[in-house]
C-alpha cells in the first residue's frame, strides 16, 4: 500500500517472480490477474531490498523471519523503523515477531518496532477496496510518520501503542480460523460460526491480556476485526484449511496444494504453549491443536468443546 506515496521496492526469493512484478506489474501465482502499481519495484537481492531503506517493511513467514533479518543484520541502521506483516509465533523461543527482531538486532530502538495488522485481506486490498488497518508502534511520531504513509483514500489507518496486544491478537486469529474452517467443512451454519468466534475472541483476549496486552485492542481492527473477516474468508489460507479438514482431508494433502504458508498450522502449537505459560485456558485452540497434531476428528474436537462443563458466561 505504500507504493502510492513513496518509493517501494520489494524483495522476492526468487528472480523469476521479481522479473515478473517489474515486467507485468503482476503477481499471478498469489494475487492472479490483479494490476500492482506501477511504480512499484521488486528485487531477488535482499542487501539491495534494505540498502538506504527509511522505512523496512516484514513480510516473511514466521519461520523464516529471523533468518532473513539476520542475513542483513548489519546493514539496518538503528534508527530505522522496522515494521512486521507477520502473524505468527517463533517456535522455537514463542518470540512475537518484534521481539525476533529486537533478538536479531539488539542495539536497534525498540519504540519504532512495531506490527501492522487487521481485516486486510491481500485480494481485496490491491482492488482497492475499503478496508481499515493498524500499526501498532510505541514511538508517536513515528506512528503517526507511518500512518500517513500507508493512509489512502480507500485504505484507513488507525494507531495504537499496544504492540503486544496486536501481535497477539494477529497469532491466536490464525488458530481460530482453522476452527471456523472445520465448522463450515462440516457444513454446519451461521449460529455455529457466530458461537465459534465470540468464544474464540474471548480466547484471544484471555491470551493476549494475560501477556500484557490491552484489553480493548481486542474489541478493535487488531482483535475482533481481523478475527471476523479471517474466520469468514474463503480467501483466508487458514480457513481453507480448516475447511479441508472438516471434510476429511489430510492436513500433508491439504499443504501440498497450497503455494502460501498458512500460519495457523505452526502457530497452533506456540499459541498453546503461550497458554500454558500464562497459566490462560484456551478449549478452542486445544481442540484445533488435537485435530492438527494428533490426528483427531474434527467431529470429535466439536463434540468435546460442546460438552464441557456449564458455567457462566463471563466471571463476576
Amino acid at each position: 500500500m505504500t507504493a502510492h506515496a513513496t518509493d517501494t521496492l520489494l524483495w522476492a526469493r526468487r528472480g523469476t517472480l521479481a522479473a515478473e512484478i517489474n515486467e507485468t506489474h503482476k503477481n499471478a501465482a498469489y494475487l492472479g490477474d490483479l494490476p500492482l502499481p506501477a511504480d512499484l519495484r521488486a528485487t531477488s537481492d535482499l542487501s539491495a531490498a534494505v540498502a538506504g531503506a527509511e522505512v523496512l517493511v516484514m513480510a516473511v513467514p514466521s519461520h523464516g523471519y529471523r533468518e532473513v533479518l539476520a542475513a542483513v543484520a548489519a546493514e539496518v541502521p538503528h534508527d530505522v523503523p522496522i515494521v512486521s506483516l507477520s502473524k505468527g509465533i517463533e517456535q522455537s523461543t514463542l518470540m512475537r515477531m518484534t521481539e525476533v527482531t529486537a533478538d536479531v538486532l539488539p542495539n536497534h530502538d525498540r519504540s519504532i518496532i512495531g506490527a501492522l495488522t487487521g481485516p486486510n485481506l491481500a485480494k481485496e486490498i490491491v482492488q482497492g477496496q475499503p478496508a481499515a488497518t493498524v500499526i501498532a508502534i510505541q514511538d508517536e511520531a513515528t506512528a503517526s510518520m507511518l500512518q500517513q504513509l500507508y493512509m489512502a483514500p480507500r485504505f484507513r489507518v488507525y494507531t495504537i501503542a499496544d504492540v503486544i496486544g496486536a501481535e497477539s491478537a494477529g497469532a491466536v486469529k490464525n488458530v481460530m480460523a482453522i476452527a471456523a474452517g472445520m465448522a463450515v467443512g462440516k457444513g454446519f451454519g451461521d449460529n455455529t460460526l457466530a458461537t465459534l468466534i465470540t468464544r474464540s475472541l474471548v480466547e484471544m483476549t484471555r491470551l493476549g491480556v494475560a501477556m500484557g496486552g490491552d484489553q480493548r485492542t481486542f474489541m478493535g481492527l487488531a482483535g475482533v476485526g481481523d478475527l471476523v473477516a479471517t474466520c469468514n474468508s474463503t480467501q483466508s489460507r487458514n480457513h481453507k484449511v480448516g475447511v479441508g479438514l472438516g471434510r476429511g482431508r489430510s492436513l500433508d494433502e491439504i499443504v501440498s496444494e497450497m503455494n502460501m504458508v498458512a500460519e495457523g498450522v505452526k502457530s497452533t502449537r506456540g499459541v498453546l504453549a503461550l497458554a500454558d505459560r500464562h497459566g490462560v485456558e484456551m478449549p478452542i485452540a486445544q481442540q484445533v491443536g488435537r485435530v492438527l497434531y494428533d490426528g483427531v476428528d474434527p467431529a470429535d474436537a466439536l463434540h468435546e468443546l460442546m460438552t464441557r462443563e456449564a458455567k457462566r458466561e463471563y466471571p463476576h
